[in-house]
């Protein structure tokens, strides 16, 4: 048992070892500092890489946000200061520090002056989407450092990362942060501002882990007392950054909690044939609050009472819901929007309708005459239809387009000849399903 377990050990070192295809303690240090600097070409690179993320933010393009993403070099201050930390470089922590605030002011000026000229100022759903940081950007900051330092100790460069810098999103919530500044929206670019530092701050503690998992020499100093200082000075630093970031993390976990258990609780009780709820806001940040619009037959007093007093069983405060119907509800109503979006349904009805219809027309057009072809080969069928149609599901949304052949035969065929005529069909119309109806 005990050999067994020392093979099964072994086994897995070597298998997570993270010292093969490992490059030299001093080249990957060297590497990481050249991508440090911020000037000249890493610095306009920088501010093309934030002009096309603006312009992608602003057109709702995710190709362009994800294609500036593997231009932006912001990823080399970040893992510089997190370098630093790990082998005590009070140097090169000042050095990144300093680049990494002039590329955060030069990014985030040159995206509020993008979005100052340009005509386009509404705020897209990529845009929005930088300004609310949720649990699973810390999870995906953690990770996506983890990989990006990895892949920066190898001998063999890969494509990891330029993975992380996409994973990651550095730039975008830089541009967001802009947006903010050019539109006076003060809450979007503390939002986005504050993704970007929290993306930041778990790529170089992700970096400091894995330079100590792989021992990397400390840097050396003549003095004890200067080290001691130095020591001290990167541990102060280090303890001011993840305090405040140990309660912003609990912050979003704890909103992440409040608006699932908000949605869980919305779609289980809300489920009344007459009363339907038609806009539902979720606040975590001042104050808990659910504020539903309610439109349809109004809820007697003794039913909303009894909503709110199932609002504990999803951990929920019973004073966080807000009901707004009848009157209120009507005050709060949009009308313009309830059209535009019944348009919006209509129209894509019809555009469904209409696609359907085309596909159909052009695949009735290459239906081939197979009479006399069916005739040798079923010498018993008298009669029969072929075209192309749409069979409707009642357990999904999806339709399906198939071709539907309907024989009368002098007499009943056989399976295996209903097989092989069903076989034959869709081999010769180059139909992807085929319904056989077939009688005397």
């Amino acid at each position: 048992m005990n050999n067994l377990y020392h093979k099964f050990r072994n086994f897995l070192s070597v298998r997570f070892s993270l010292n093969d295809d490992k490059d030299d303690d001093d080249v990957i240090i060297d590497r990481i500092k050249r991508d440090v600097q911020f000037m000249g070409t890493n610095l306009w690179t920088l501010i093309f890489a934030v002009f096309i993320a603006s312009i992608g933010l602003n057109v709702n393009s995710t190709a362009v946000i994800i294609g500036a993403m593997l231009i932006s070099p912001l990823m080399g201050p970040i893992m510089g200061i997190g370098l630093a930390v790990g082998i005590n470089d009070f140097d090169l922590l000042k050095k990144a520090a300093k680049n990494l605030a002039i590329a955060t002011l030069f990014s985030v000026a040159t995206s509020a002056l993008y979005f100052r000229i340009t005509p386009l100022h509404d705020a897209s759903s990529e845009l929005l989407a930088r300004t609310t940081p949720s649990l699973w950007d810390v999870f995906i900051a953690i990770l996506g450092g983890l990989a990006g330092i990895v892949a920066a100790t190898r001998k063999e460069k890969s494509n990891v990362i330029p993975g992380v810098a996409i994973a990651t999103a550095l730039m975008p919530p830089l541009c967001t942060a802009g947006y903010g500044l050019a539109t006076g929206q003060i809450y979007y670019f503390l939002g986005a501002a504050y993704l970007f530092f929290i993306n930041s701050l778990f790529i170089c503690l992700a970096t400091f882990v894995i330079v100590k998992q792989l021992g990397f020499k400390n840097v050396y100093f003549a003095a004890p007392a200067q080290q001691k200082r130095v020591s001290q000075s990167i541990l102060a630093i280090v303890v001011i950054t993840i305090i405040p970031s140990i309660y912003l993390a609990y912050r979003i976990v704890q909103k992440s909690i409040f608006e699932k258990n908000a949605k869980n609780f919305i779609i289980q009780e809300f489920n009344f044939n007459k009363t339907q709820v038609i806009t539902r806001n979720i606040q975590y940040d001042n104050k808990q609050t659910i504020d539903l619009l309610l439109i349809g037959e109004t809820l007697p007093d003794s039913v909303i009472n009894t909503i709110k007093n199932k609002l504990p069983s999803y951990n929920l405060d019973t004073q966080c819901l807000v009901i707004n119907q009848g009157l209120n509800a009507t005050e709060k109503i949009d009308m313009s929007k309830i059209k535009a979006s019944v348009l919006e349904e209509i129209y894509v009805m019809n555009k469904t309708s209409d696609s359907i219809k085309y596909k159909l027309n052009k695949i009735q057009k290459l239906i081939p005459d197979i009479k006399a072809e069916l005739k040798a080969l079923q010498p018993s069928l008298i009669s029969y239809s072929i075209q192309q149609t749409v069979l409707f599901r009642t357990d999904t949304t999806a339709n399906d387009t198939v071709t539907l052949f309907t024989g009368k035969f002098i007499k009943n065929i056989s399976k295996s000849e209903t097989d092989k005529l069903r076989n034959w069909i869709k081999e010769r119309t180059k139909s992807d399903t085929v319904v056989l109806v077939v009688y005397q």
